[in-house]
């Protein structure tokens, strides 16, 4: 629940990925990646194509 409202609030701008809490990242970053494919919100460490 909480990865879905960090993952909203990426895709909105609001947060930062690099904000997103360590415990959550990888949680994260699958949604961004797998579920909303958006890749370049992600970075490359977690499996995205950002910088």
């Amino acid at each position: 629940m909480m990865a879905m409202l960090f993952a909203q609030r990426v895709i909105l701008g609001k947060t930062e990925f690099s904000a997103v809490p360590n415990k959550l990242k990888e949680q994260v970053a699958e949604i961004l990646v797998n579920e909303c494919g958006l890749p370049e919100l992600v970075p490359t460490e977690y499996g995205g194509t950002a910088e």
